[in-house]
């Protein structure tokens, strides 16, 4: 049985296959175009040999570890983007632009020298052969309880495969357009779906190669802004490579798709005059390279195409993270990311997140397990590292049924008209709920709490109680925030909706005010259980009361 599919062969999914294979993994990795890279397209100059992104090319060192290390890991080339802190700016479509000095646009930001699609290439250097199948366009998915069944149009009809696990490499807003799952995603998880902008996906960008770089030779950047009414090209920026002879500029269209759509056949003359009229006639009749990813069937969705431009989704649903179908099922691509959604950055998170996530569900590491016996091991040290790894085990596990949780009684109190500290209530409540339950889990753990030391009234086994909570709250706390700023129904309460800090430092000094109570609580139990096993209804309520 194939372990793993993955439906989508842009970053996130080449580089989880790559993972999985060197790994020894079964995985099979499907791809609706005839190519990897998705949204990574490279184009090469036939006069010059310039290779220019016509997709993502950008990436900065601080705030994108994971691409940064994996290009390093590659011995991948790089190029620092020119950037001399100028650029043009035109907002009259009857006047010279104006130059303004002082703000480099692309501080620190760099480009794969030969474009990012060597990026793919590398990666898919390390790929099984025949693992990868093109012209594979996902049409459904069904649940069949141990496996899942993937139905695929492809150029001879249509296929299906089974596989334990599958991934959806696949921005989430197609998946909720073009795939039918059955059963249906939950409704929450549909709504994300449908919230996730496919970043940049109604854009369209162009690449264009001169003789020169006459713009340097005046001492301009390359870097210029159009505002007026009747701009083509919005954004422009130098895209050479450091070669005298292969000058380049790059450039986002202003126009609407449907706009780009209507001027057809004469956009090239447009694009070519936009420039002139910025840098002047040295730029005239410069070799057009054109990618409009809004006429991208397996990139925009129709939902896309309809949105206006707004700003970057660099936060995701916690809902897009959430494996389905009892972990048969996950959600990739750099919309779903926790950090850098949208970036090359997230389809990296996403493929970590995933991995990690196959990982455990291989090693068979579940919070269900019963109890481990005190006869299973005569060392009183390893029954209770046995019994605290399987309370960690349990913590860890608990982050997605406290925002289930959390969301559940925010819709309460939304229904309820509420509108003060919504947020405030709603994950303290589910925070303190969790805290009980840990409590009855402590409660049924195995452990010798009479050879544990006791200072000041502490065992000193609560230090190893209380340590996973941290990440868990943190864990919670991230989504809580990802999920307010992406929640439909919080867009007519904008203070629940983007927390300030003040509102946040609120929320963290009651959730430690809950888990200072929660281990009292937990080292009143401990300590009852060594005077004697004095029954859990008998140590003190084990809330709300002091030691």
């Amino acid at each position: 049985m194939l372990h793993t599919a993955i439906v989508g062969g842009g970053l996130c999914g080449v580089a989880l296959a790559r993972n999985l294979c060197r790994q020894g993994r079964t995985v099979l990795l499907f791809e609706a175009r005839e190519r990897f890279g998705g949204r990574i397209l490279s184009v090469t100059s036939p006069a010059s040999g310039l290779t220019m992104d016509l997709g993502p090319s950008w990436f900065w060192r601080d705030t994108h570890p994971l691409l940064t290390s994996l290009i390093a890991e590659l011995g991948l080339s790089v190029i620092p983007q020119h950037d001399d802190g100028s650029r043009l700016h035109l907002n009259d479509a009857d006047k010279m632009p104006e130059r303004i000095e002082g703000k480099r646009i692309y501080q620190d930001a760099y480009r794969l020298k030969g474009g990012m699609a060597r990026l793919i290439d590398a990666l898919a250097v390390d790929l099984r052969p025949g693992l990868a199948h093109f012209d594979h366009a996902l049409k459904a998915l069904c649940d069949r309880g141990d496996r899942v069944r993937l139905t695929f149009k492809t150029g001879d009809g249509v296929i299906e495969v089974e596989a334990l696990h599958v991934v959806l490499a696949i921005p989430p807003r197609l998946l909720a357009e073009q795939v039918r799952f059955e059963p249906d995603l939950d409704e929450a998880t549909r709504q994300a779906m449908r919230g996730a902008e496919t970043w940049m996906a109604a854009r369209a960008k162009v690449a264009i190669g001169y003789d020169s770089a006459s713009w340097r030779e005046a001492g301009q950047s390359g870097n210029a802004s159009v505002t007026h009414q009747q701009a083509v090209i919005g954004e422009i920026f130098d895209i050479c490579d450091g070669d005298p002879i292969k000058a380049a500029l790059g450039g986002f269209l202003a126009l609407s798709p449907e706009l780009r759509e209507r001027f057809g056949a004469g956009l090239p003359l447009l694009m070519d005059n936009q420039m002139m009229q910025v840098f002047g006639a040295a730029l005239e009749q410069g070799e057009q390279q054109y990618q409009d990813w809004a006429r991208e069937p397996h990139t925009c969705s129709a939902l896309d195409r309809a949105s206006s431009a707004s700003e970057r989704a660099d936060i995701a649903s916690p809902m897009l993270r959430r494996p389905q179908w009892g972990g048969k099922l996950y959600l990739g691509s750099s919309e779903t990311a926790s950090r850098g959604a949208g970036h090359l950055e997230g389809a990296l998170d996403a493929a970590l997140r995933i991995e990690r996530s196959l990982g455990r569900s291989s090693n068979g590491a579940d919070t269900g397990r019963p109890p481990v016996s005190a006869a299973a091991s005569d060392d009183v040290a390893s029954v209770n590292a046995q019994s605290l790894d399987r309370f960690r085990r349990w913590v860890a596990a608990q982050g997605d049924a406290v925002v289930d949780d959390y969301r559940r009684r925010l819709d309460r109190s939304l229904d309820a008209q509420q509108t003060d500290q919504i947020t405030q209530r709603a994950i303290l409540e589910a925070m303190e709920d969790v805290f009980d339950k840990a409590l009855t889990v402590l409660d049924g753990l195995v452990l010798d709490v009479g050879a544990a030391a006791v200072e000041r009234g502490r065992s000193s086994l609560i230090p190893d109680i209380q340590r996973p909570f941290g990440d868990l709250m943190r864990s919670v706390l991230d989504d809580v925030i990802a999920f307010n700023r992406t929640s439909g129904p919080l867009a007519s309460f904008p203070d629940e909706r983007q927390l300030s800090n003040e509102y946040l430092q609120v929320i963290l000094r009651d959730i430690a005010a809950a888990w200072l109570e929660f281990s009292l609580s937990a080292n009143r139990l401990l300590l009852a259980k060594a005077d004697g096993g004095v029954a859990r209804s008998e140590a003190g309520g084990l809330s709300g009361v002091a030691p």
